[in-house]
């Protein structure tokens, strides 16, 4: 099988208006080497030919015979120009694989991107649980303490109220002293307790905590006035106050005051007035009102 002879001359012409030479020799081997218009349209018509492109052979020679001259029009180089094939190295195809090229890059490094910012989101994670779970086990040991602080001195206010009247005098002050403690714990704690259920309500638990030490301070400062030493425990002032607080009322009842019968007031006899224990009281309020930490551990 060889190449079939085509007119050089019109060869020449062809691949000068930008045809493939396979494309060229087929055309002209197809239109008989009759003229550049015949081959052009032969173009036209088998264009989509899968072998238009590939170099045609042949088991015998042509009689190529040379045409008449042919001159090229303009419109044969129109519709040379719209069969011409795309080369693949110009500058517009060059200019798509780059853009190609620069959109895979840049989706590439947004998924590394997005991969890193997971990684680190997870290990942001990872530390906070760690710090949860410490503090909650910081917290955990400080409440152990508590409670065991307030157990040894629950027990310790116990054996002061059973044994007070047979000790010696140097024991019965020590032991007084665990007494005055152990009370001051307890109304820490009911303190915390008002802190604690009203922990959102800042300025409730405050309102509760300066009202509470206004009792206190006016049954110091006046101990023999009962108008300070009575509280009546239906006033809307005091319920909305200290009275519907968990801890309130038994906060004035470590100070001394006593429920009435028929449970209409609060009432502080003049001689159980404790200047030490409205003392202490007054210590506990002044500690929780300047302390913002105060019940939250």
């Amino acid at each position: 099988m060889a190449v079939p002879e085509v007119n050089e001359k019109l060869l020449r012409e062809l691949e000068a208006m930008g045809f493939p030479s396979a494309r060229a020799t087929r055309a002209l081997q197809g239109s008989g080497n009759a003229s550049i218009e015949a081959a052009i349209d032969w173009i036209i018509d088998h264009g989509n030919d899968p072998d238009v492109d590939e170099m045609p052979r042949v088991s015998i020679d042509l009689d190529v015979r040379s045409p008449e001259p042919c001159f090229v029009t303009e419109e044969m180089k129109k519709k040379a120009r719209q069969l011409r094939p795309e080369e693949k190295n110009s500058p517009r195809e060059r200019e798509k694989e780059r853009i190609r090229a620069g959109k895979e890059l840049l989706e590439a490094e947004r998924i590394a991107e997005e991969i890193e910012r997971r990684r680190f989101l997870a290990s942001r994670k990872a530390e906070k649980e760690e710090e949860k779970r410490a503090r909650e086990r910081v917290l955990q040991k400080l409440r152990n303490d508590k409670l065991e602080r307030r157990q040894k001195l629950e027990v310790s206010s116990d054996s002061l109220m059973s044994s007070k009247h047979t000790l010696p005098l140097g024991e019965t002050k020590m032991n007084a002293h665990v007494y005055s403690a152990a009370k001051a714990e307890q109304m820490r704690e009911c303190l915390r307790s008002i802190r604690r259920n009203h922990k959102g309500d800042d300025a409730r638990v405050r309102r509760a905590f300066q009202t509470l030490l206004t009792y206190i301070g006016n049954v110091a400062r006046n101990p023999e006035v009962e108008k300070f030493r009575r509280i009546r425990l239906s006033n809307p002032v005091f319920q909305e106050r200290v009275g519907a607080l968990e801890g309130g009322v038994e906060f004035l009842e470590l100070c001394g005051f006593r429920k009435t019968e028929g449970l209409e007031f609060l009432f502080l006899p003049r001689d159980k007035v404790d200047m030490g224990v409205l003392h202490s009281a007054g210590s506990q309020l002044k500690s929780a009102l300047t302390n913002p930490y105060f019940g939250l551990l």
